[in-house]
């Protein structure tokens, strides 16, 4: 094996053991918990954790992708930042939920997530900085000490990328995180369905999705998947800091690791619609496309009376929310729109046989989930009946919509599911699903006839590479490699 094979053999090592480590690290309460606490720790500290997930990204798009501009910023950055990190970690490894102000709920709740003990965890954060040190040393012996200073412009949209989302409540009175204070409940900026801030999300994932594809359509193949993986990682960065959040402070309803447990359909989405994008296999694109993609844009639209209890827009909650769904959902359907895969009727066979085993599997985890809850203890309390934990995968616990319906239970351990709920929730989105394909290809027929219309004005050669062209071609069939 020669030396340039061996560097490259060892960097992708080196930096896949990294990203395993890191997602390990995300089910520690620390990892993200000091990002919306700038005053209770070391600035220096929190900036150069940040930076630390900026190689969460630029790495990986080194690595695996040969993108030169990321590795310039690496080599020259990152080590500086994980050194930082180093020396000013403090109080770091000693944060705990486990408090004496907590109540006897909270520490049982503590008990469960804080599985990771101290020094496992010391051990794991050091060694992840090592790898990157190691990772960007050996990108020096590949590419040499040379750099493009144009390269760096790309550190500050890295950076914006993986920011950590709740970093904007050091800027907002802590009652505006707390549901029981007068100024959480009259608050302008408390998110609600069909609210300002509802519309706002909605034009966003609209222009996200349209200005996704109008700068990708007349890009090269290999530019627009370099784009489309680089969104994934991204992706999956934002994705899992919801792990450390849930265990902290919180997320939406949920505060245990169990709500990390991806059996939630988007969460399950996130995978699919990443590997679909690194792997162009035909039954991720159409699973992705046909399911996901339905998924991620129905939740814009009715996001549930109980969405208040989240906080406010610019909390964490809402904001992960939104990105990680616009992602998800700009993930499902731009390979389809960019002609990388044609979704085929008869693609939806799998993707419909996928999604009942998920329903089955959510239902079941979540009975499970509860029925273990209610022994769940910690210094002689056990958990009450209110506090037992409810995380109703795939929405298979409750419905929902305001609606009732037939009541067919089937005991699971010690909770009773409802089959004939199970059934219609399938039903449902099943017909979702068709009903978004049947909207897309509408959309398709008639921009294509538009197009046809135009032609002889402009000439043939002067159309653009809409998304009608792509998605009607059958240039996606003839290369095996993409589909």
């Amino acid at each position: 094996m020669g030396k340039n094979k061996c560097v490259d053999v060892t960097l992708k090592v080196f930096t896949g053991i990294m990203l395993f480590i890191s997602l390990v690290l995300t089910f520690t309460v620390s990892d993200y918990y000091i990002f919306d606490k700038f005053t209770q720790y070391n600035p220096l500290f929190i900036i150069s954790q940040w930076v630390k997930k900026t190689g969460l990204l630029l790495l990986p798009l080194t690595v695996f992708f040969n993108k030169r501009s990321c590795a310039d910023i690496a080599k020259y950055l990152l080590p500086i930042f994980v050194i930082i990190s180093a020396c000013t970690y403090g109080g770091f490894f000693d944060i705990t939920m486990l408090t004496d102000d907590a109540t006897d709920a909270q520490k049982v709740y503590a008990s469960i997530n804080e599985f990771i003990p101290k020094g496992l965890h010391m051990l794991l954060f050091f060694l992840e900085g090592e790898l990157m040190l190691a990772a960007c040393a050996l990108l020096f012996v590949r590419d040499g000490f040379g750099i493009n200073l144009r390269s760096l412009k790309y550190f500050p949209a890295a950076a914006l990328a993986v920011m950590p989302l709740n970093i904007f409540e050091n800027f907002y009175n802590e009652n505006l995180f707390d549901n029981r204070s007068p100024e959480f409940t009259d608050s302008f900026l408390l998110f609600k369905s069909f609210t300002v801030w509802h519309l706002l999300v909605v034009a966003i994932l609209i222009a996200f999705t349209l200005g996704c594809y109008y700068f990708l359509r007349n890009k090269p193949r290999e530019k627009q998947h370099d784009y489309l993986a680089a969104m994934a990682i991204i992706l999956l960065i934002q994705y899992h800091s919801k792990d450390s959040v849930v265990m902290g402070d919180g997320y939406n309803v949920y505060y245990t690791v169990f709500a990390c447990i991806p059996l939630f359909i988007c969460n399950i989405g996130v995978y699919v619609a990443c590997l679909s994008v690194f792997l162009k296999k035909r039954v991720l694109y159409a699973t992705a496309f046909f399911v996901h993609a339905a998924g991620a844009v129905t939740v814009f639209l009715y996001f549930g009376d109980s969405i208040s209890n989240y906080g406010i827009f610019c909390g964490y909650s809402i904001l992960y929310f939104c990105l990680t769904h616009c992602l998800l959902f700009v993930l499902s359907v731009l390979p389809t729109a960019l002609g990388h895969y044609k979704f085929r009727p008869k693609d939806a066979i799998i993707p419909l046989i996928y999604y009942c085993v998920v329903i089955v599997v959510a239902a079941i985890s979540s009975a499970l989930v509860t029925s273990a809850s209610m022994e769940f203890s910690y210094g002689g309390y056990t958990l009450a009946e209110s506090e037992w934990l409810y995380p109703n995968y795939a929405f298979t616990q409750k419905n929902p919509l305001p609606i009732p319906e037939p009541v067919l239970n089937v005991r699971i351990w010690r909770c009773d599911m409802n089959i004939a709920y199970l059934i219609i929730l399938y039903a449902v989105y099943v017909a979702l699903f068709y009903a978004m394909n049947g909207a897309y290809y509408a959309f398709l027929a008639i921009r294509g006839r538009i197009l046809k219309r135009r032609a002889p004005a402009v000439g043939v050669s002067e159309i653009p590479n809409e998304m009608a062209e792509a998605a009607f071609s059958d240039d996606s069939e003839k290369d095996g490699k993409e589909t």
